[in-house]
């Protein structure tokens, strides 16, 4: 049965094969993204959560309250298309919203891929382009 929970240190190994694992948004080098980023977004500030099956972790979404941001949402491309990357984005922004400085969250990815098309189905808002391209999607608080 599919569960989601914060995500714990123990479970860096994982993320980091489903992060190396997708087919879009690839890194163009893996060692930018270290294990320290991981912990900041699981131990503090930031907060990360797995959707789990069968105790193996299917993907993981992270949040960082200083940049109000989406750091990280990638699901293993064997279990796409199962609504596990839509949880896991709402139980980051859920997460965002509960501090009240956070008066909209943002993020980017690359544009015309299928997140680019996700974020946009989900009520992001298209602001630009970050300086490497990418689109800049925003999402305001609700009622703001």
């Amino acid at each position: 049965m599919l569960h989601y929970r914060q995500a714990d240190l123990a479970d860096i190994p994982r993320l980091q094969v489903i992060r190396a694992a997708v087919r879009e948004n690839i890194l163009s080098n893996p060692a930018l993204v270290t294990v320290p980023d991981y912990e900041e977004h699981i131990r503090g500030p930031g907060r990360s959560w797995v959707g789990e099956e069968d105790g193996v972790i299917l993907g993981f979404s992270s949040a960082h309250p200083g940049g109000r941001s989406i750091w990280a949402l990638f699901v293993d491309p064997a279990h796409e298309r199962r609504g596990i990357g839509r949880v896991l984005l709402d139980h980051a922004v859920a997460w965002l919203w509960t501090f009240s400085e956070v008066d909209a969250v943002q993020l980017t990815t690359a544009v015309g891929t299928r997140a680019d098309n996700f974020y946009r189905a989900a009520g992001w808002s298209d602001t630009g382009r970050s300086r490497s391209g990418e689109v800049i999607f925003r999402l305001p608080r609700p009622g703001r």
